[in-house]
C-alpha cells in the first residue's frame, strides 16, 4: 500500500451504544490481523491508535 494512500471507511452504528468501523484488507495483511484478535485502543490528541493486546 503507497504511504500517501487513503482509505476512507464510514461509522456504523452496531445496538444503541457502539460505533464499527471496517479495517480495509490490505492493512489487514499488512499488519497481520486476525479474527477474534484482542486490540487495545489509546487516545493521543485526536487520533486513535490501535495496538495488539500483547
Amino acid at each position: 500500500m503507497k504511504k500517501k494512500e487513503e482509505l476512507v471507511r464510514k461509522v456504523t452504528g452496531v445496538g444503541k451504544r457502539s460505533l464499527s468501523i471496517v479495517i480495509p484488507s490490505e492493512i489487514v495483511a499488512e499488519l497481520g490481523i486476525k479474527e477474534r484478535q484482542k486490540m487495545t485502543f489509546k487516545i493521543d490528541r485526536k487520533k486513535i491508535i490501535i495496538s495488539d493486546w500483547k
